[in-house]
C-alpha cells in the first residue's frame, strides 16, 4: 500500500512496483487515516508511509499500524530535511526507510526485502541518518546499550557490528566467511536476545554501544 498526499508521487511509485510481476499495489492512501484503514481493509504486507501527510501524519498513522496491523511492514518515505522524524519512525517499529529520489530498483528492492521479514537500510540514507543521529544521542544511551549486548557472544557482536553498517545477510556473510543463512541464524538470535522488534532496532542499537 502507498500512503503519500502527493498524487504524482504515488502514480509513480505505483509504476515503478508494478514493473514487478510478483509485487502488487493493493491500496493507495493520500493521508494518515486513510492509510490506517486500508492498510487494514486490504490486509497490506507492506505499507510505503510518507511522513509529511494532512490528517493524520505518518508518525502517528506509524503508531496505529502498529496496533492495528501489526504484521504490515512500513517503509517510510522521507527527505533529509526530515533526520530526527526518521529516527523516532524506526525506534518504533518502522522497517526502514527510502529518500523519495531513491532508484527504482532500490524502491523495489525496499519493499520486497520487507515482505520477507526484514528491514531494509538504503546505503545511501540510512547509513548516513544513523550516523548523524546516533552520535547526537549517544552520550546518554550508550551505557544502556552497552549492558544490553553484554548478552551477546563475541561472534553474534561481530554480527551485531555489521547490522550497524547496514549490511545485508549476504554482505555480513562475506566479511565473517559465513554463509547468508548462517548469518540470518545469527541475526534471529541476535533479535531475540535484544528484544530488538527488527534490524534497524538493532542497528541503532549497535551504534549506541559503540560497536
Amino acid at each position: 500500500m502507498i500512503a503519500d498526499d502527493e498524487p504524482l508521487i504515488r502514480a509513480g511509485i505505483r509504476m515503478i512496483l508494478t514493473s514487478d510481476p510478483a509485487i502488487e499495489v493493493a491500496a493507495e492512501a493520500a493521508n494518515g487515516r486513510d492509510a490506517v484503514e486500508a492498510a487494514r481493509a486490504h490486509g497490506a504486507d507492506v505499507v510505503l508511509l510518507d511522513i509529511q501527510m494532512p490528517v493524520m501524519d505518518g508518525l502517528t498513522a506509524l503508531a496505529e499500524l502498529r496496533r492495528s496491523t501489526p504484521a504490515a511492514r512500513v517503509i517510510i518515505l522521507t527527505t533529509f530535511g526530515e533526520r530526527e522524524n526518521v529516527l523516532r519512525a524506526l525506534e518504533h517499529g518502522g522497517a526502514g526507510f527510502l529518500l523519495k529520489d531513491t532508484a527504482p530498483a532500490e524502491l523495489i528492492a525496499a519493499v520486497r526485502a520487507a515482505a520477507a521479514g526484514d528491514a531494509y537500510l538504503s546505503p545511501g540514507a540510512t547509513r548516513h541518518v544513523v550516523d548523524q543521529l546516533a552520535l547526537g544521542r549517544a552520550a546518554a544511551r550508550g551505557e544502556e546499550a552497552r549492558r544490553r549486548v553484554e548478552v551477546l557472544s563475541a561472534r553474534e557482536r561481530d554480527v551485531l557490528a555489521l547490522l550497524g553498517e547496514g549490511l545485508s545477510n549476504a554482505e555480513a556473510g562475506r566479511r565473517l566467511h559465513m554463509s547468508e543463512a548462517t548469518v540470518k541464524t545469527y541475526v534471529s538470535r541476535i533479535l531475540a536476545k535484544l528484544e530488538c522488534e527488527n534490524r534497524v532496532q538493532a542497528a541503532l542499537l549497535a551504534r549506541d554501544a559503540g560497536l
